[in-house]
């Protein structure tokens, strides 16, 4: 049986500064692992099969995403609050019970994963393509949806009961796993091993999530009416996450579908490389949002100032561990992005220094994009998603027909910037919340840093470059050591 602890031991560890700052430092230092193993397996990919090959792979994957994403009823994302309240109140019979709850639910939304790929396959092959005949390999897809959906109810398990050691080493087997299946088909069979491979993927990740949940909690599942009752609130609000992800995952669908049918494959491809090193790669430096302070946010009981100190504390730490990577990384595009794929890719270098500008307010808005979640505020979520994800098309199509590639980037920081003072104006008004000094201190010291970076990209002489570059990065690296060192020790006030 899991030990479980007091909810007010629960609460003071989970309140400080450093306990925010070890486990968003854990998860991002994991995922910086794992972003290092995705590199080198996106350069074989992109060695292996090209721009084309890199266009086809993305548009599988952004495809089965939407589906999934459609049908598993934000199940992994809803579930982690019920169960993460049971856990924090001691509850251990509780617990037990959400945990049949979310694999019952878990196992039905992948049945219907399963089937509504395979009954849309013709329409998501003429949507996608408009050419050729691919019917066969949505329908061979189905197996992934359905297996993400699994993946997903195990992972919301080990969430709730903050088993974030194990989330960590599960990330890293699973990147690995990626790697190490993949990379051999794509030498043999090249294209053709795309869908075989993302299969044999989904398989693999799966598996290993399903070894160490069920170590935990042994296997039980069931479909009486309790228990499908009892799941009725995490489907409530999760369906209120199913349509925010439907909203996003649908605009990337629609956006990747019209670069696809009016620009080219090749377009394609090289959005896909840098939109999956900029945005991608930094979000996943973010995964603490959903592992570790999605659970503290729920449990803070009302409105009020815990509930603001609990926002701001998480978006200090998070600009704090962020910012010196955007500069290194913004500075070391030009060698980055060759040595990553190919020089074959190097036309979309201009639209990846646009969108590092958008990280930042990236790791100002995720902590704040929680609220409507934490309190069950499905309509507000929904609300402030569906917004962003509109924006983004339109501005995308727009910026891409004036600017090409590069537009897509300016498209990506302008939506960036307007979801920011969206949400921060939405957020005050719904929850009384506001932004923190210190946040502002951080962005005052922070920001321009980054600015500066940015317009070295304009700069043609390469020793101005590199050594004002260098001089950046270690002076946001020198401010954030100093805060961090400073807020480490800081306990709830």
């Amino acid at each position: 049986m899991l030990s479980v602890i007091s909810p007010m031991e629960s609460q003071g560890r989970s309140n400080t500064y450093s306990h925010i700052l070890k486990y968003t430092g854990l998860f991002g230092g994991v995922q910086m692992l794992s972003i290092l193993v995705s590199l080198v397996r996106n350069k074989l990919v992109a060695l292996i099969l090209g721009p084309y090959g890199m266009g086809l792979l993305s548009l599988f994957n952004s495809t089965t995403r939407f589906i999934g994403d459609a049908t598993n009823l934000g199940l992994p994302v809803s579930a982690v609050k019920d169960i993460s309240a049971a856990y924090g109140a001691g509850d251990s019979a509780s617990v037990d019970h959400y945990v049949l709850v979310i694999r019952s639910w878990s196992l039905l939304t992948a049945m219907l994963g399963f089937a509504v790929c395979l009954v849309l396959s013709p329409i998501l092959s003429y949507w996608t393509f408009g050419w050729g005949n691919h019917i066969l390999h949505y329908m061979l897809l189905a197996p992934v949806v359905a297996l993400s959906a699994v993946t997903g109810g195990e992972l919301a398990v080990l969430k709730g009961v903050r088993q974030l050691r194990k989330l960590a080493l599960i990330s890293i087997l699973g990147i690995v796993a990626a790697l190490v299946v993949s990379v051999p088909l794509y030498i043999v069979w090249e294209s053709a091993a795309i869908v075989p491979s993302l299969i044999l993927i989904a398989l693999s990740q799966a598996l290993i999530t399903v070894a160490y949940s069920w170590r935990i909690f042994a296997p039980k599942f069931s479909w009486s009416r309790d228990v499908l009752g009892a799941g009725a609130s995490m489907v409530k609000l999760g369906l209120a996450f199913l349509f925010a992800g439907m909203f996003g995952n649908g605009a990337d669908f629609l956006v990747r579908s019209f670069l696809n049918n009016v620009g080219s494959q090749d377009i394609l491809g090289l959005y896909n490389a840098g939109f999956m090193m900029t945005v991608t790669y930094a979000g996943m430096v973010f995964s603490a949002m959903e592992s570790d302070y999605f659970p503290r946010l729920s449990a803070v009981p009302s409105v009020g100032r815990e509930l603001n100190d609990t926002v701001n504390r998480q978006i200090e730490v998070s600009l704090l561990i962020i910012s010196p990577m955007l500069v290194f990384f913004q500075v070391g595009l030009p060698l980055l992005l060759p040595l990553l794929y190919s020089h074959a890719f190097m036309a979309v270098l201009p639209m990846m220094q646009v969108t590092v500008l958008a990280m930042y307010l990236r790791a100002v808005k995720l902590p704040i994009a929680y609220l409507p979640l934490a309190r069950s505020d499905s309509r507000s979520y929904l609300l402030m998603e569906g917004i962003y994800a509109v924006v983004f098309v339109v501005l995308a199509v727009v910026f891409f027909l004036r600017c090409g590639l590069t537009g897509l980037g300016y498209a990506l920081t302008t939506t960036a910037v307007l979801d920011f003072f969206m949400l921060t104006f939405y957020m005050r008004f719904r929850y009384g919340y506001r932004i923190s000094r210190r946040v502002g201190v951080i962005a005052a010291l922070q920001m321009p840093i980054a600015i500066v970076a940015f317009a070295l990209t304009f700069v043609q002489n390469g020793w101005i470059y590199w050594m004002v570059g260098l001089l950046m990065a270690l002076l946001s690296t020198a401010i954030s050591l100093f805060l961090l060192r400073n807020r480490a020790g800081k306990n709830v006030e």
